[in-house]
């Protein structure tokens, strides 16, 4: 370590102990421990500066003049170019500009309410017979790639194919958020889904969100649109397959909550975002200090990394009461930053919800008593993005 590096770990003694396995496995004790003593903290084992407290959150990603997400050792960046989600300022605007209107709530309602409720009956009534199966990959992964497959304007016979570009995808950023080179795979998967974008571009509908980027006045360039679409793929299938994975996983192993919802499936709205709030599907968000700036006592200099802990933000006992317990009835759940805030808010937050509300309602009208494994309890796990690996159920077929 160089002395501004020593200097900073004998300032964050916790920072300093934590660890790439601890964050990745069992993180909630350590992120407590960090927002009382150290909320703005050094961590080693990151490469930067972790926020755990939930007005900090807000600060720096409402704050995109002093905390950017514009810089070349931007994670999503790497993997895939610049997009919405690595820009700043008017390049931000104009490539989020030409995705914001079909994502809006009237326009999700309208254009993928049924279509989402029709491919989510259609898997479950394909588990049905078997009764038992692994709900992440048989059922939210697929769900997930088939809506954003159909809003993107893609070929829906390239769903499985997608799913694998996915996956490589999030193992590239996963990777580079944990000091690991990445895969060949990544590269590969990027180059696979620009030529997907550019033929659903030249054979899109007037619908497809592809064949509006591409556009009317400054449309974007083939380029800026697969990295784009890139992007959207990304968060539509993490996103949803991680939010129906946690969300289902927290109702199974909670009985009385399962019963709430099952006698009033009013409170299935407030149990996703119950879940939101203790299991966000994107844990931590990267940005970079634009200049030398002190926030809660840290000396942060322009050019270091700042991330953004929402799994902690989310867990922050001055806005949640009891913030570890899930309860579907917490009346202020919606206040979670799962969908974080500011500039860089989640585009497709609208349809996340609405894909999980409908999922989760399918799972539990189509699959009677439907329960975990006792054998096979699901473990979440994750470093950027947190979810169990698996969500092994049974019920009565």
């Amino acid at each position: 370590m160089n002395e501004v590096e020593t200097r900073r770990a004998d300032a964050y003694p916790v920072g300093s102990g934590a660890t790439l396995q601890t964050l990745e496995g069992d993180p909630y004790e350590l992120l407590a421990t960090l927002r009382r003593s150290e909320p703005v903290s050094w961590l080693p084992a990151l490469g930067g500066w972790l926020v755990t407290r939930r007005d900090l959150a807000l600060t720096v990603t409402r704050d995109a003049r002093g905390f950017t997400v514009q810089d070349p050792r931007f994670t999503t960046g790497q993997v895939v170019g610049p997009s919405m989600l690595s820009l700043d300022g008017p390049e931000h605007t104009r490539h989020r500009g030409r995705f914001t209107a079909p994502f809006g709530l009237g326009e999700v309602r309208r254009r993928l309410a049924s279509e989402v409720a029709g491919e989510a009956q259609k898997l479950v009534s394909e588990l049905a017979p078997a009764g038992q199966a692994e709900l992440r990959r048989a059922f939210a992964g697929p769900l997930a790639a088939a809506v954003i497959t159909r809003t993107l304007g893609l070929d829906p016979a390239t769903t499985e194919r997608v799913l694998g570009w996915y996956d490589a995808i999030v193992a590239a950023v996963t990777d580079l958020s944990a000091g690991r080179p990445v895969e060949p795979a990544a590269q590969r998967a990027v180059s696979a889904l620009g030529e997907a974008v550019r033929h659903g571009v030249q054979a899109g509908s007037e619908k497809s969100l592809l064949t509006m980027a591409a556009s009317g006045d400054a449309p974007l360039t083939d380029r800026e649109i697969a990295s784009n679409a890139a992007v959207v793929l990304f968060g539509g299938i993490e996103t949803m397959e991680g939010m129906i994975a946690n969300a289902i996983a927290h109702l199974l192993a909670d009985p009385d909550a399962l019963r709430l919802v099952r006698a009033d499936r009013s409170l299935l709205p407030g149990a996703v975002e119950e879940s939101l709030r203790l299991e966000p599907a994107a844990a931590v968000i990267d940005r970079y200090a634009t200049t030398d700036v002190q926030l809660a006592g840290a000396e942060i200099t322009a050019g270091d990394l700042v991330r953004v802990s929402i799994t902690a933000a989310n867990r922050d006992p001055a806005t949640f009461e009891h913030p570890d317990r899930f309860d579907p009835r917490r009346a202020n759940a919606g206040r979670h930053l799962a969908f974080a805030t500011g500039p860089h808010v989640c585009i497709g937050m609208h349809l996340a919800r609405l894909e999980a509300h409908v999922a989760i309602g399918a799972l539990l009208d189509g699959l009677p008593r439907l329960g975990l494994r006792a054998d096979r309890p699901p473990a979440v796990r994750g470093l950027v993005f947190r979810k169990p690996p698996a969500v092994d159920v049974r019920w009565d077929a």
